[in-house]
């Protein structure tokens, strides 16, 4: 396995180094947000720490890291002049993270599935490859953007919460909020790991105390999801409960203090320009990550076994899925945003997907709740291997990071994804095998449209590229 695991590393590492040459070829100087990242991190090379371009909207980890790894290496190579920290050399900052993402991947994949002793090696690495390859955080390996070492840090957090360092989790997660403020909910996210654990071992003492009583900790009726929140909040109102809990979770506990800290002295999340990047209660946000989730991961969502299990379960709860239809309807119509760089930037993917589905007539955003329901099911029955008290921390996590985001961006959504598809069972390899080739399809329709499709504005003479 070891073997297999690092063949499959270093074939992904150099066929991405071709595919970066032959971006860095065609894209020579800085595009889209680049415009402001790149400057910023040249600024920081020069021993310019002051100097701030206010449209960025994140904290400078990205251009500290970056000038913390170019310039040891420029000296020890004798680098000198303009390509320290050109923007190719900044670019390939992220090929390392892509890297790195990879071998994460692959441990935690070990880990949260070590009990499944009838999972090979070779789908360990299948899946590690797979998600490595997951389009919307690959495409980003290629321009100096923040996120591969935002999901760097975080998955790195998150690994070493499942092995018990919980201090490294919390530092590693400065790291993630370093580079994305609302990384700090997946740092929120590991303090719940450690809760949701004790929880479920709280919860099967008090399942033998009533074996008279057929409670299910997975999954069960209206009746059973009642009595689990009663259990839950008895049991985070005794102080003694309290009291080992805080102590277990101390360090993401003291991060997330110094989070509120730093929004209060702030004044916000948002570092710079805060016009274009507001909070609000966007709940259709939810919807739309369901929809992304069942795109990327239709071998495993979209089956004729689900659905028929989906009618099954309609035919039985119709009560309760009407009252679901009449929330998710209600949500729509009060709480829709549609951001100005959604309807103004036809670069982006999410124009077209705006513009050819919810523009197309005012009640197809109505239209789509049945399929929003059905990926909500199907999403949530995917993850009933996981305690009650995970899903319900996870799902807590999920609304806090989505909910808020005024603008349809899936950028938005990788994380909250990346670690849904580390949680979810193995299937079957001809799955697994069928996933991998829709990334590689759509990773290679993506990139052709980035390097060929270009196209120009007609106030401007600089090209233009399709990107997510």
């Amino acid at each position: 396995e070891a073997y297999g695991f690092s063949g499959a590393m270093s074939g992904s590492f150099l066929l991405s180094c071709l595919l970066f040459a032959a971006v860095s070829r065609r894209q020579r100087g800085p595009y889209m947000d680049e415009v402001f990242h790149v400057p910023q991190a040249q600024a920081y090379c020069h021993g310019r720490f002051l100097q701030w371009d206010p449209m960025i909207t994140t904290l400078p980890g990205l251009y500290l890291l970056s000038v913390g790894v170019v310039k040891p290496a420029a000296w020890l190579l004798g680098w000198t002049g303009s390509v320290v920290c050109s923007v190719g050399m900044l670019r390939f900052i992220n090929l390392l993270f892509s890297a790195g993402n990879f071998y994460l991947l692959y441990l935690l994949l070990f880990k949260i599935h070590q009990k499944n002793k009838a999972v090979s090696g070779f789908q360990r690495i299948l899946s590690a490859l797979t998600f490595a390859m997951f389009p919307t955080l690959y495409f980003f390996t290629f321009l100096y953007y923040t996120d591969p070492g935002s999901v760097f840090f975080t998955l790195f957090s998150y690994l070493m919460c499942l092995y018990g360092n919980h201090k490294t989790s919390a530092l590693l997660g400065f790291c993630g909020f370093m580079f994305r403020q609302t990384n700090i909910v997946w740092t929120v996210f590991c303090a719940g790991n450690v809760v949701a654990e004790k929880l479920n071992e709280a919860w099967k003492i008090e399942l033998q105390k009533k074996r008279d009583e057929k409670i299910s900790s997975r999954k069960g009726s209206f009746s059973d999801l009642t009595r689990v929140l009663k259990f839950l909040v008895e049991y985070l109102l005794s102080p003694k409960n309290l009291v080992t809990l805080t102590a277990l979770t101390w360090p993401y506990i003291m991060l997330v203090s110094l989070f509120f800290v730093f929004v209060f002295v702030n004044g916000g999340i948002v570092v710079g320009d805060r016009s274009s990047h507001e909070a609000c209660l966007h709940f259709p946000q939810l919807f739309y990550f369901l929809s992304f989730t069942v795109f990327f991961s239709f071998p495993h969502l979209l089956t004729p076994s689900k659905i028929r299990k989906f009618l099954l379960s309609l035919r039985k709860h119709p009560v309760q899925y009407s009252l679901v239809t009449v929330i998710s309807l209600f949500l729509i119509w009060k709480f829709t945003y549609v951001h100005k760089y959604l309807l103004a930037d036809n670069r982006h993917y999410t124009f077209y997907v705006w513009r050819k589905v919810f523009q197309r007539h005012e009640l197809v955003k109505y239209l789509l709740v049945p399929f929003y329901i059905f990926a909500g099911w199907s999403f949530a029955d995917t993850l009933k291997s996981k305690s009650i008290f995970w899903i319900l921390m996870y799902f807590v996590c999920l609304l806090a990071v989505t909910v808020p985001q005024k603008l349809l961006e899936f950028r938005y959504f990788i994380l909250p994804f990346l670690i849904y598809r580390l949680n979810i069972p193995y299937l079957s390899l001809c799955r697994q095998l069928l996933e991998l080739a829709f990334y590689i399809l759509v990773n290679a329709v993506t990139f052709y449209l980035f390097l060929n499709r270009t196209f120009q504005w007609e106030n401007s003479d600089e090209v233009q590229r399709f990107m997510w």
